[in-house]
């Protein structure tokens, strides 16, 4: 019982402690899974970007990618797209990981995930994801490319996240 109770409060405490902060200004330049440039710019052409920091390792990741993949087709009228963003694809160099990328590119096919996945650059290492603890983690952001609310860790339904870009497009 102890074990579980100290389990639960190392969840909570890391939760709590993940540093991107709501108001924070999210900046990159970076490519996608394609090779085509992408930049904070994405933000501009919707209300509401849900940035999903997600592992070819990560089995909870890719078990919530349908349910992302289906949120992505049901919100576009409402001005909410979803980002993914393939954390482990580069290697300790800072090259991208042409297994790693086969592999990502697999996985978004088997689940459906056909929305934008970005290759991180070295940049984003050092802001939007300095702070990442686990994958997955989700952040939403704004218009202007400001950060919505706390970043979200671990993997939720998709009626989970809907009531969550509900709640962020009354506001």
């Amino acid at each position: 019982m102890k074990k579980i109770f100290a389990i639960i409060a190392l969840l909570a405490v890391t939760t709590l402690s993940f540093a991107q902060e709501s108001g924070d200004k999210i900046s990159f330049s970076a490519t996608d899974l394609n090779g085509a440039p992408v930049t904070s710019e994405i933000f501009a052409k919707n209300k509401v970007t849900m940035l999903n920091i997600w592992g070819t390792f990560c089995g909870p990741c890719i078990r919530e990618m349908p349910d992302l993949a289906k949120l992505s087709e049901a919100n576009k009228a409402n001005g909410v797209e979803v980002v993914g963003i393939v954390i482990d694809i580069l290697d300790r160099k800072g090259n991208v990981d042409s297994r790693v990328k086969k592999s990502g590119e697999a996985i978004i096919k088997q689940t459906g995930a056909n929305y934008t996945h970005i290759i991180p650059s070295k940049e984003m290492f050092s802001g939007v994801l300095k702070d990442v603890q686990a994958v997955p983690t989700t952040i939403f952001v704004d218009s202007n490319g400001t950060q919505i609310g706390k970043a979200h860790l671990g993997a939720r339904s998709q009626k989970d996240w809907q009531k969550l870009i509900d709640e962020i497009l009354k506001k």
